[in-house]
């Protein structure tokens, strides 16, 4: 390796200023999306433009951005827009033409991602369509993935582990007397690479085991929590219901059918590693040419998972930069509505976990630079995050 390939190899982690930058831009554009879908979830929305809205306004941002780089740098959607109601958990971003809309007093999760260069953003977010405070078991349910991702932030720090955030999680879900849903995943994230290697585990159990990881300085993670009142064991009822797939880099097959090849072309030319939807391929009979596509493992399906109907259902994702002064959560700073849960949450541990630091401790006693925006960023983020706390601990 070249001295040249050498530096840039080392640059694509957070010890790179234009790295953190590109993240952050990233964060930037998907936080403003995520207000807007927000903003627009209202009795009769239709689903389907909602999804369509939080995408294009990713897409027309990020076209604006690094238009004078000396090489071509690919950016836009990192996860297409999904708006998953009530009992439904995630991945639902429906066909063109769908006539399902929201109502009142729906539990809407809304989850979507923008990347810069391949450095990723993403953000999940839960909203009741109502005009007062949010009130009873959906109260509930809502303060445990909130307070449950409050302390995941302040546990997942270099020298902790994968499997205490994994415990600590579960206690504070039970607290609310909710449970972690089964099956979720929180993902390392590197350039290019939304689903990487190092994993949190949402619940411990015998079907689902992933290697034991320490957290590392330079690290950014998807800090995914996904809180239900119901049994916590999604199932996926209906494969058609599928729409968002990601391309399997790692696998070739000579497909069969003309229709497979056409289609599979056109994704590899518009979406060679990050998921998309179906909706966004130009052939809107892609049906049958996804499925061969799916069949031979040329794509990774995310399926529509669901609850058991009549449970309360919350999800909350956000991204956090593992920076060497302490934890950077760019994504999820989008204020919840008023909670007034049944439960009050007055474990000491808990408690405990809820007082710790986001940021570390500085060695050598450094200066800190002055008027850097990142600095300021990091400050306003801190204080958002500690705002919450308070009021989940006393609303709880």
């Amino acid at each position: 390796m070249s001295d040249d390939e050498a530096k840039e190899e080392k640059e694509l982690d957070l010890s790179s200023n234009d790295v953190v930058t590109k993240y952050k831009d990233a964060a930037e554009i998907v936080n403003r999306a995520l207000q807007r879908v927000i903003s627009e979830c209202k009795p009769k929305a239709k689903i389907v433009d909602l999804c369509e809205k939080g995408d294009s306004y990713i897409r027309e941002q990020t076209a604006n951005m690094y238009k004078n780089a000396k090489k071509k740098i690919e950016k836009g959607v990192a996860f297409p827009t999904c708006i998953s109601v009530n009992s439904t958990v995630c991945h639902l971003s429906p066909p063109a033409g769908d006539e399902a809309v929201i109502e009142e007093n729906d539990i809407v999760k809304i989850d979507m991602g923008c990347h810069i260069d391949g450095f990723i953003a993403v953000v999940a977010h839960t909203h009741v369509v109502t005009e007062g405070p949010v009130t009873g078991r959906a109260a509930d349910v809502i303060a445990a993935a909130k307070t449950s991702a409050d302390v995941a932030l302040r546990l997942v720090k270099p020298g902790k582990k994968n499997k205490d955030v994994t415990e600590a999680i579960q206690k504070v879900a039970a607290a609310y007397d909710c449970k972690i849903a089964e099956g979720v995943l929180s993902h390392q994230m590197k350039q290019f690479v939304i689903d990487g290697n190092k994993v949190i585990l949402s619940v411990n159990n015998p079907e689902t085991r992933v290697d034991d990881a320490e957290f590392e300085e330079n690290e950014v993670y998807a800090i995914d929590i996904v809180t239900t009142t119901g049994e916590g064991k999604l199932k996926l009822l209906d494969e058609k219901e599928t729409t968002v797939y990601k391309r399997a880099v790692d696998k070739n097959y000579h497909l069969k059918m003309k229709s497979s090849r056409h289609i599979f072309s056109e994704i590899n030319q518009k979406f060679p590693i990050m998921p998309f939807t179906a909706r966004a391929l130009e052939d809107k009979r892609a049906r049958l040419g996804l499925v061969e596509c799916v069949n031979h493992e040329l794509l990774q399906p995310y399926p529509v998972l669901h609850e058991k109907s009549g449970e309360f259902v919350a999800h909350i994702k956000f991204t956090v930069l593992l920076m060497p002064n302490g934890s950077d959560k760019i994504t999820g700073l989008h204020p919840l509505q008023e909670l007034k849960p049944t439960k009050v949450v007055d474990d000491p541990e808990i408690k405990a976990w809820l007082s710790l630091s986001t940021k570390s401790k500085k060695k050598g006693g450094g200066k800190k630079k002055k008027g850097k925006k990142g600095d300021a960023q990091e400050e306003s983020t801190d204080a958002t995050v500690d705002g919450a706390d308070s009021m989940d601990t006393s609303q709880a």
